[in-house]
């Protein structure tokens, strides 16, 4: 079979240069000797996601102090013990989510890095990225903790 010796193409009529196959503007075939293959693409198939998630316990919470609003970070041991805010020295007993004391964020450590994540509460409870090495984790809440008697 002859390679493409040059001139128009046959379909569109612009000029191509010699030793082509297809036409650069149309992709005919150059050669009418040669016919074009057909090539069955395979039914998709989805793959099972295989993720695994790990749960980063929160380990303290961002609150605001009720009397200067200045945000602090408390561990998470102190929750339901009275506790001081070391900008003013208000004292407050602090039960998270409850009108006097507003939780802002909260803290944990990522399983898969160990860097400290802070994150906002909407995302408690919900599968989400690590920022710093996209580890798929959970945070999961602390359970609350009641007046200490």
């Amino acid at each position: 079979m002859p390679a493409w010796p040059g001139g128009l193409c046959p379909e569109c009529g612009v000029q191509m240069p010699a030793k082509l196959i297809r036409c650069a503007n149309c992709r005919a075939l150059l050669n009418a000797e040669l016919t074009p293959r057909t090539i069955e693409s395979p039914d998709f198939v989805p793959l099972q996601e295989v993720l695994t998630v790990l749960d980063a316990t929160v380990r303290g919470d961002f609150v605001a102090c009720p009397s200067c609003t200045r945000e602090l970070r408390v561990s998470g041991k102190f929750r339901g013990q009275r506790v001081s805010c070391r900008y003013c020295d208000h004292a407050f007993e602090l039960l998270v989510g409850t009108v006097k004391v507003k939780r802002v964020a909260v803290y944990a450590t990522c399983p898969h890095c160990q860097q400290e994540l802070r994150s906002a509460e909407r995302f408690l409870g919900v599968n989400v990225a690590c920022k710093f090495c996209g580890g798929a984790i959970r945070i999961v809440d602390l359970p609350p903790a009641g007046p200490v008697a």
